[in-house]
């Protein structure tokens, strides 16, 4: 389990790392270029590294149903979409809404057993969780923006 929470602190930075490295992509050279960079990219250093690891198994994808092929597809609007909500959101906001939906999600598939996952019974303390992440963001998205115009407009004793 300490090794699982591990790797998603990991990968949860990475994540973040990615999105603001795609948006200084995207600021030079628009969205599809960001897209086309950042997937390309990262189809050679991940084909790269599993040819290194896995050698000819890399190749081995007889027992892969082939509606799985389209998570490539899937990743061109992850990046899409990603960089586009970090330049009208800012980036801790984007991620914090994507966080929540990749939760609120997860927990769809989990509860209803899609795409080939274990059905996961829907609990009370789940959904409450995901409402206390909502209000989180809220919290923060609207007490950001009280300061912000609390600086903004000077008080009568101020000027």
């Amino acid at each position: 389990m300490v090794a699982g929470l591990v790797l998603a602190l990991i990968a949860g930075s990475l994540v973040s790392l990615q999105n603001i490295f795609n948006n200084r992509v995207n600021e030079k050279t628009g969205s599809w270029s960001t897209t086309t960079l950042v997937l390309g990219m990262g189809f050679v250093a991940s084909f790269a590294m599993s040819l290194a690891v896995e050698g000819k198994g890399t190749f081995d994808i007889q027992n892969m149903e082939p509606w799985y092929w389209i998570s490539g597809m899937i990743g061109v609007g992850v990046v899409i979409c990603l960089v586009q909500a970090t330049r009208l959101l800012g980036a801790t906001f984007a991620i914090s809404i994507v966080m929540t939906s990749q939760l609120g999600f997860a927990l769809l598939w989990d509860s209803l057993g899609w795409l080939g996952l274990e059905k996961v019974p829907f609990t009370s303390n789940q959904l409450i969780g995901v409402l206390v992440i909502v209000g989180g963001i809220l919290v923060f998205k609207l007490g950001g923006k009280q300061e912000q115009q609390e600086t903004a407009w000077p008080s009568a004793n101020e000027e």
